[in-house]
């Protein structure tokens, strides 16, 4: 009635009268629930009079009995929220509470109600409560003292911040607020099991820390209070107390830190010398760091006294002296000190370096040993990279350059160490070194790319030198004139060298580390037009070796033009550059090898061996994949000519002893017919708005060779390539009718013939592109793949395309490439295909069940494990039954899907877990490595399943798990030291 208008609010309450003026309090109550229900639905539709005389009435209920009070807060609740409250009646409200009602004394239901009305009109009429001055402070803390319920004190924290950051008057009761607050902290609170609330500990603590650290007015009462908890024995109460210290200095300044610094230096002091727990050392460092940052950025008056420079003078003495110790223990604690305190500001940075640098260089001097000269290059290590933090500044910069001697000295000095560990801290100064502009002169840069040669070339361990290639990669943009002119000619003489003499292990090591380097520093445009004709040059000199090219060294060079391209990606100059310069190149040669042994069949021709082949698909595809539309178009459009039409004029040295025809027939074309895999790596990186000449025609001639080519290689790249190409292909008529010539041609040559395994070959990765996209032949497709599984001939290569189907593939069909690829398509094929797997598993013959456990492993493997989750119970006994099967692939890809799943639905596998145990410790015993070490980790992944249905196989698991602790092979003896251990520990006190 009240809503619809039907009834005023005053009128209802005629109605209440009898209860509310009833002589019992328990019919009063009723009377003031009743009305204050009302009130909370319909507050929005009152009017301003209505409000008036409702607020009068339920301040004066407020003296009534204390069964009424409780509805009576909750009317005062609603009325609250009204709009249309008169100024005045908020404070009103308020007064009348905090003098009528002793809220401690309240259920904490009614006492959450109190704060809500408090934080309603703090809300919403904060000028009228701050002309209450600090009584309305002085009413909350009243409110507040005493409070217990964790879910009332984050609102109370948090009424206590908006009266902080809002500024109400605090008056005299500052103290006073801060003891009401404080006397939580820490806080020691652990929520009960199955708590419907959800508040955590950390909420609590977050809250009480935002309070504490609101306001400087606290600081002379805190921070005793924290050097207290600093001082405890207890490990919470002491984190606690260094994080609300590093909170408060975000606000304090000078003045209120200025009596307590002695005590905070030597609580921090204490606890990063002596602590035995690496989170509390961590926040005492994070604090003194912030303790540092505060000094820093206080404003000075002209007699005021700098306590930066005091406080920093406190640290260095108390620590500086430490770094001197011949024994070092207390160097490590001494040095994070010092860093901590100079990585909050520059002024900082300078003081500490200005004392702590000279003495490093002194001591890396004094001591002979490798592993102490580590130790203090990694301290000078840490104050370098704090003056890389802080850039470039005038006074900053005279300090280091003072010292660019000595430090170049120690650093060039630990790069010719025999010890590998004090070369890597050296390589890592060297970086940081290098990136101090105008540090190093032009003579130390030159000696610095010496190094990195020397210890990229000709050091042993390799640890050093990939440190050093990676050290080359990061100055080099920084220096590209220097690298391209002094590090690149000395790369290419050294491979050029190198292939003059006779070839050994060590040259083989030293040419693939030449091949590295030449990769790590190409991080600059400059240097990558030095570095790839470099490595063009050499692979043509492998490839016209006296024995044809090495097979391993062209894949070598193919790796470090693969690294190159991957860098080039994030600037478009570079990516043009680079594929005009390679994609040509590799396509000129290819060819001409193609050709040689066409005119030449005994000349077997390293460079058209398949892993060649494969190790150059990346590069051309790496230097496509990020090409613009205009770009892209450009270089299409001699390509596809150059399969289709021979058509060679765009290739340098483009002098070919016979055509190139790799779509025709002959047995003397299979070399030319191998190179369709460049033109997959070419086409099918394209992006989708690129459009490919004589596409048709292309995507004929793929279909005819996939189906029709005696090698698997070719077949198989050419099917790639069709199934690519399609999965781009604008939907329309085109694309149905090229589909429907695939199709015509996979069924009949699945049915019978020479070539069936190139017809399923082409049905997969055909099936996979549509897949993809949704197509809807896709599970028509589909369909015939689940069919084969109960083909005697191919019905293992069937069940294994599943993986295929499911799996992120490296080459063609994946997002880097631009793809069709749509989200969830995994979930749609295991929701459209896995019932239709369990059906034919039930009704296949003994001989096939094999093939349909394995297309179902296959599927589940590659699904996200919350989906598999949901879909556990109907699939487990399957999953289970999968591990009786003989086949190797089927064990090994059910148990990586069951290892998870153990984890994440422990309640499910727990009903299972008598056959589980059974089948884990039964494989543990596999003659295959891979079995055992999946076993052995799904024996270890089920001690997450409850301790009470594990308990019963305890001494069974751990007695069978004794015998892998022998295995032959060290990973699987890992797995069972695992394993074993997590087993004994099964049921112990706080587990």
């Amino acid at each position: 009635g009240l809503k619809d208008g039907s009834w005023a609010v005053l009128q209802l309450v005629e109605a209440l009268g009898f209860c509310l003026e009833n002589t019992d309090p328990r019919v009063r109550g009723r009377g003031m629930q009743l009305l204050s229900q009302v009130l909370l639905e319909c507050y929005s539709v009152l009017q301003e009079k209505e409000v008036l005389h409702l607020v009068l009435f339920y301040e004066n209920r407020l003296q009534d009995h204390h069964l009424v009070i409780p509805s009576v807060l909750q009317g005062l609740r609603a009325l609250s929220m009204c709009e249309v409250l008169s100024p005045g009646l908020a404070v009103s409200v308020l007064k009348a509470i905090f003098q009528e009602v002793h809220v401690q004394s309240l259920l904490q239901l009614d006492r959450h109600t109190v704060y809500s009305i408090i934080t309603n009109f703090m809300g919403t009429r904060e000028e009228e409560l701050k002309g209450l001055g600090a009584d309305f402070t002085f009413g909350f803390i009243q409110v507040m003292d005493g409070e217990k319920d964790p879910r009332n004190l984050l609102v109370a924290f948090q009424i206590v911040r908006d009266l902080i950051a809002k500024n109400y008057a605090l008056g005299p009761f500052v103290e006073e607020l801060f003891e009401v607050t404080s006397c939580y902290f820490p806080i020691d609170f652990t929520p009960p099991p199955n708590d419907p609330h959800g508040i955590q500990r950390e909420d609590l603590i977050l809250s009480l820390r935002a309070v504490l650290a609101s306001t400087p007015q606290f600081a002379e009462f805190l921070l005793p209070l924290l050097i207290e908890k600093m001082d405890s024995d207890l490990q919470s109460a002491k984190l606690d107390a260094l994080q609300t210290l590093t909170a408060c200095c975000a606000i304090y300044g000078q003045k209120e830190l200025q009596e307590f610094l002695p005590s905070l230096w030597s609580s921090l002091r204490r606890e990063v010398f002596q602590t035995a727990s690496e989170k509390v050392e961590a926040e005492s460092l994070a604090a003194l760091h912030a303790l540092s940052a505060c000094l820093s950025c206080s404003v000075l008056s002209s007699d005021t006294e700098d306590l930066l420079d005091s406080f920093l003078s406190s640290i260095l003495q108390d620590c500086r002296h430490h770094l001197c110790e011949p024994d070092m223990k207390l160097v490590w604690p001494s040095a994070k000190i010092l860093q901590a305190a100079a990585g909050a500001s520059l002024r900082a940075c300078h003081h500490i370096t200005c004392s702590v640098l000279p003495l490093l260089l002194e001591q890396y001097t004094k001591h002979p040993q490798s592993s102490q000269r580590r130790t203090i290059l990694e301290m000078l290590l840490g104050f370098l990279e704090l003056q890389q933090k802080w850039g470039h500044v005038e006074e900053e910069e005279s300090t280091l350059l003072s010292l660019q001697a000595p430090v170049c000295s120690v650093v060039f000095s630990a790069l010719t160490d025999p010890s590998v560990q004090l070369q890597l801290v050296g390589i890592r100064a060297l970086t940081v070194l290098g990136s101090l502009r105008g540090f190093l002169s032009p003579s130390d840069l030159e000696l610095v790319v010496d190094h990195l040669i020397r210890l990229a070339l000709c050091e042993e361990d390799s640890q050093s030198s990939e440190a050093a290639m990676e050290a080359a990669g990061s100055l080099a943009p920084i220096y590209p004139k220097v690298f391209s002119g002094r590090m690149v000619p000395r790369l290419e003489e050294e491979l050029q060298s190198e292939q003059e003499e006779e070839s050994s292990r060590d040259r083989c090591s030293l040419r693939q580390r030449c091949l590295q380097a030449l990769a790590a520093v190409s991080t600059h445009t400059s240097i990558v037009r030095e570095t790839v004709p470099v490595l063009l040059q050499h692979l043509r000199k492998v490839q016209k070796g006296s024995e044809a090219g090495s097979a391993q060294d062209i894949i070598s060079v193919c790796q470090s033009l693969h690294r190159v391209a991957l860098r080039c990606q994030q600037d478009a100059e570079s990516c043009w550059y680079y594929h005009q310069a390679v994609v040509p190149c590799l396509l000129a040669m290819a060819v001409q090898a193609a050709m040689q042994e066409s005119t030449h069949p005994p000349l077997r021709k390293a460079l058209l061996q398949e892993e060649v082949l494969a190790a150059m698909v990346p590069v051309i595809s790496a230097a496509t994949t990020h090409l613009s539309p205009e770009l892209a178009a450009q270089s299409v459009s001699h390509v596809v000519p150059l399969f289709l039409n021979g058509e060679v004029s765009f290739l340098p040295q483009n002098s070919f002893p016979c055509s190139f025809q790799p779509f025709q027939d002959g047995e003397c074309l299979e070399a030319q017919r191998r190179l369709v895999a460049l033109l997959m790596a070419f086409v099918c990186s394209l992006p989708r708005n690129v459009a490919i000449p004589q596409q048709e025609w292309l995507l004929r001639e793929l279909l005819a060779l996939s189906c029709s080519c005696n090698c698997p290689f070719t077949a198989t790249t050419a099917a790639k390539c069709f199934a690519g190409l399609v999965n781009k292909h604008p939907a329309g008529q085109q694309l149905d009718e090229i589909l429907q010539l695939a199709v015509n041609r996979i069924e009949p040559g699945l049915a019978e013939g020479p070539h069936r395994t190139q017809a399923l070959t082409l049905l997969l990765w055909v099936t996979k592109a549509l897949v993809l996209r949704y197509h809807p032949l896709s599970s028509h497709l589909t369909d015939k793949l689940l069919g084969l599984l109960s083909d005697t001939e191919l019905g293992a290569a069937a069940a294994d395309g599943f993986s295929l189907l499911m799996a992120e593939s490296p080459d063609v069909l994946h997002k880097g490439c631009h793809a069709d690829v749509r989200i969830m398509f995994r979930q749609r094929f295991f929701t459209d295909n896995v019932p239709k797997l369990v059906q034919g598993f039930h009704g296949a013959g003994p001989d096939v069940k094999a093939n349909y456990l394995k297309g179902l492993s296959h599927v589940l493997n590659h699904l996200p494990n919350p989906v598999l989750v949901t879909e556990l119970p109907t699939l487990l006994s399957l999953l289970l039954e999968a591990l009786s099967c003989s086949d190797r692939v089927v064990q090994l890809s059910t148990l990586s899907c069951l290892q998870p799943l153990l984890l994440e639905a422990p309640q499910i596998m727990s009903l299972h877990v008598d056959t589980l145990v059974t089948k884990f410790l039964s494989l543990a015993s596999s003659p295959t490595m891979a079995v055992r070490i999946a076993a052995l980790r799904c024996a270890n992944a089920l001690t997450s399943l409850p301790t009470i249905v594990l308990l019963p196989y305890k001494a069974r698991v751990i007695r069978a798990l004794a015998k892998p602790l022998d295995d032959k092979k060290r990973l699987v003896r890992k797995e069972a030291v695992a394993a074993r251990g997590e087993w004994f520990l099964l049921g112990s006190p706080g587990r």
